[in-house]
C-alpha cells in the first residue's frame, strides 16, 4: 500500500483498499492537547478515528448514526482503521 499523499502539514489524502479498490480519502489530522485526531471525509461524511489506549485506531461514530445512515459501512471502516495503522506505524 502506498504512503498518504500529503497536501500540507495537517491535511492529506488516506489511501484505502476496499473490496478490491482503491480509495484515496480527504483526512486532516486534528490536535488536542498531548492527542491527536483524525477526521476522514468518506463521501461528504467527516468521520472521527482516534487511538485508544493500547494505540489502536477506531471510528468515533454514534450507533444511531449507523443504524439511521444505512451508507456508513462497518467494513469500510474497518479497512480505514487497517490504513491509519499501517501508515502510522
Amino acid at each position: 500500500m502506498q504512503r498518504s499523499i500529503l497536501r500540507s502539514m495537517d491535511e492529506f489524502e488516506l489511501p484505502v483498499s476496499f473490496n478490491k479498490k482503491e480509495f484515496n480519502f480527504p483526512a486532516r489530522l486534528l490536535n488536542y492537547g498531548y492527542s491527536y485526531k483524525l477526521e476522514v471525509d468518506i463521501d461528504g461524511d467527516k468521520i472521527l478515528f482516534e487511538p485508544d489506549e493500547e494505540r489502536n485506531w477506531r471510528a468515533l461514530v454514534a450507533y444511531e448514526d449507523i443504524d439511521n445512515n444505512k451508507k456508513i459501512n462497518i467494513d469500510m471502516l474497518k479497512a480505514i482503521v487497517a490504513s491509519i495503522e499501517a501508515i502510522m506505524k
